[in-house]
């Protein structure tokens, strides 16, 4: 039975993934790294190291490294003002709430980042818990930010679902046995959200709502 349900952000809950696909695209380009959106697109939901050395090699020179993902942070910031949610994102996470279900955040973003897209959803009132990559130390696909909101809220794999709009995200569940439900907001397709191994998959989080307590089952 359903107690809990973990939401990622970034692309799930907010609508971000293009601006930070654009932010990484100049980033890299700052430093002489030329890679296209479309790679950099479907990298969106790991973590800054990670996407780093998944889009350069594990054997790049990782001279730029730091300079590159301070670029990206920097650029990203000037966004940060044009972020809005994705459509029905309160709604969902208020009837989570109104269900007496845990609305959790899990985030592979800074505590910073994660303020600024909470601040966007205006919904601090029917959150339970969220957690950042400040919290863990490492992120998607790693299970890490997933693992540290069990803990916090004492809940178990068994009685959550996760919901995001990444591939690394339903790695980063599967990780942990915890069914992950897609949403195709992000910009990834169905079809590769079903591949990677989500339980099924919704537009975005009102298509979700309207799938009723249907939509949220384990």
């Amino acid at each position: 039975m359903t107690s809990g349900v973990f939401f990622d952000l970034d692309g799930t809950l907010v609508d971000t993934a293009y601006l930070h696909t654009v932010s990484w695209w100049q980033a890299f380009r700052q430093y002489q790294r030329d890679v296209g959106m479309a790679r950099i697109h479907r990298a969106i939901g790991m973590e800054a190291d990670r996407i780093i050395d998944h889009l350069l090699g594990p054997g790049h020179d990782r001279y730029d490294d730091d300079n590159i993902r301070a670029a990206h942070n920097s650029l990203y910031a000037q966004y940060w003002w044009r972020v809005r949610p994705t459509p029905g994102a309160r709604e969902l996470l208020q009837s989570v709430a109104e269900r007496g279900l845990r609305a959790v955040i899990t985030s592979s973003a800074s505590r910073a980042e994660v303020e600024i897209m909470l601040a966007a959803l205006d919904a601090h009132d029917v959150i339970d818990t969220a957690t950042s990559l400040d919290d863990a130390g490492a992120s998607t696909p790693a299970p890490n930010t997933i693992q540290v909101a069990l803990d916090r809220t004492g809940l178990c794999p068994a009685e959550v679902v996760f919901v995001g709009d990444s591939v690394w995200d339903v790695h980063a569940a599967g990780a942990l046995a915890i069914p992950c439900i897609g949403l195709t907001c992000g910009g990834i397709s169905a079809a590769e959200l079903l591949e990677a191994g989500a339980v099924r998959v919704y537009d975005d989080p009102r298509a979700l709502l309207e799938a009723g307590d249907g939509g949220l089952r384990r």
